[in-house]
């Protein structure tokens, strides 16, 4: 809870909703409009309002208050102030669940999954998420070392939790590569990926939780690295190729249900 309460005092500012990430989560739901959508983890609630605008009733369950009292109100989105693992609906009472980006933050993922399951009815549960395995590879890493080990202990693979989604459900789970591409409006971890200036920008990175976790003196070696390197053209030498990319695989997987 503390985590969340720290990244959220601006949250809505750097983490505004993709309109293609909404679009990219809906078709996978695949539910008629006027749906009853649980966004499981929501936030301020911009993917949830989102989803909402686009013809669906959406319960969105957010345990931080500090997440929530950032949140615009819309006509079709209610909220409960819930963790994953304990929320206070009853069976079935949902068509259907996404988890943005969220479910690293869970206590107990098992548990998590299993009352998101226990709520929806019929239909399909989506989790936007993030291959651990996938962080060494980005370019961040070679200026915050840490992001690493903290993805490594943070982030479950996509395989374990398309298992554990697999085993509750007793359904099918497919795991689909989300492509990034170089002008995303949620400003998550990976989202400037050509654009390095990006976390130069103290706001931005105060909305991305494994900056909020870092040593302070990681924190401004880091940035003192990059900022060096982006002046004196180190940056573009090595990694400028990105440049000319129009997408980018960073890690991030979308879990659907069949």
């Amino acid at each position: 809870m503390t985590l969340y309460n720290s990244i959220g005092q601006n949250y809505n500012c750097t983490r505004q909703a993709d309109s293609r990430i909404v679009t990219r989560l809906i078709s996978l739901l695949n539910l008629a409009k006027g749906s009853t959508i649980a966004d499981v983890g929501a936030g301020t609630g911009n993917y949830s309002n989102a989803i909402a605008q686009r013809g669906y009733r959406v319960v969105a369950i957010e345990p931080s208050e500090v997440m929530q009292n950032q949140r615009q109100a819309h006509p079709n989105v209610s909220w409960l102030t819930a963790a994953a693992e304990q929320i206070p609906l009853p069976d079935n009472v949902v068509d259907g669940a996404v988890v943005m980006l969220a479910l690293h933050h869970f206590k107990d993922i098992y548990r998590g999954i299993s009352e998101i399951n226990r709520i929806v009815a019929t239909g399909k549960i989506v989790i936007f998420a993030f291959e651990q395995h996938k962080i060494p590879d980005f370019w961040l890493a070679d200026y915050f070392p840490s992001f690493i080990s903290d993805t490594l202990d943070t982030f479950p693979s996509t395989i374990k939790i398309a298992r554990i989604l697999s085993q509750i459900t007793q359904k099918e789970v497919k795991i689909i590569p989300f492509l990034l591409p170089p002008n995303l409006k949620d400003l998550f971890a990976a989202a400037g990926w050509r654009k390095p200036e990006m976390y130069l920008n103290s706001e931005i990175r105060n909305g991305i939780s494994t900056f909020n976790k870092m040593p302070e003196k990681n924190l401004k070696a880091g940035i003192s690295k990059l900022a060096t390197e982006l002046d004196n053209g180190v940056w573009q030498q090595k990694y400028g190729d990105l440049l000319r990319q129009d997408y980018f695989d960073a890690g991030y997987r979308i879990l659907a249900t069949k």
